[in-house]
């Protein structure tokens, strides 16, 4: 019987280290200093991307990201799509956003476009990699800007960029004001790029790479810490 009860033991050891996997980390400091993140590879192959950039900071309040598209010649967006449209079907930056440790099965999911149009919700996605058949859903932030979200963005066609500075309100995450820091936090930075004569065949970036064409694997969530 203990023979048997160890070797449960042991397996579902072994079954929950390969359910890890490496992720790469961030410290974030308290604004005006930041901490960087920088990607440019493809998901899932890990090809070459357009090369991104992500700057984090927070305030007493609000978590700041600033997010940078190089090399962006298309600047692609649906003029008609609103607040928490489907923009993400044609160019976005985005971030997926938890506070904790643990691999998320809910998560802020936050997107801008080049035509400053935003999306933010909550992902309530239990299989944590969005499973077929396993529910997956969101629950909407209808009014972002009462809430205390902001998003500024200025293209620059010539030089092939777009910079995209966000605001997201952390009480949203139960963060009282001034207490952000020593908090520790998962998050994932994605992007995606298309043109009008390959829409809707979009090219996938991430920070932390998954290995499907999804960004809704919460295992891959890098580590962030709020220093």
């Amino acid at each position: 019987m203990r023979q048997s009860i160890f070797l449960a033991t042991a397996a579902a050891s072994v079954a929950a280290a390969t359910s890890k996997c490496n992720v790469p980390s961030v410290d974030v400091p308290a604004c005006p200093a930041v901490g960087t993140v920088r990607y440019s590879k493809s998901v899932p192959d890990k090809k070459d991307f357009p090369e991104t950039r992500v700057e984090l900071c927070y305030t007493d309040t609000s978590l700041a990201i600033t997010f940078k598209a190089f090399n962006e010649t298309n600047f692609y967006f649906d003029p008609k799509q609103g607040t928490n449209g489907d923009i993400w079907q044609y160019e976005v930056m985005e971030a997926f956003i938890y506070k904790g440790t643990d691999d998320p099965q809910t998560y802020l999911e936050f997107e801008v476009n080049p035509n400053n149009v935003t999306y933010q919700a909550f992902v309530y996605n239990p299989s944590k990699d969005r499973s077929e058949g396993a529910p997956f859903d969101h629950a909407f932030i209808s009014d972002p800007a009462a809430d205390g979200f902001t998003a500024q963005t200025t293209l620059d066609k010539a030089k092939e960029t777009w910079v995209s500075a966000v605001k997201i309100p952390l009480g949203l995450f139960n963060v009282d004001k001034g207490k952000a820091k020593g908090t520790k936090w998962r998050m994932n930075f994605f992007r995606t790029t298309v043109s009008p004569e390959t829409y809707p065949d979009q090219g996938l970036g991430a920070w932390s790479v998954p290995d499907k064409a999804s960004f809704h694997i919460s295992k891959y969530f890098g580590n962030v810490n709020f220093v």
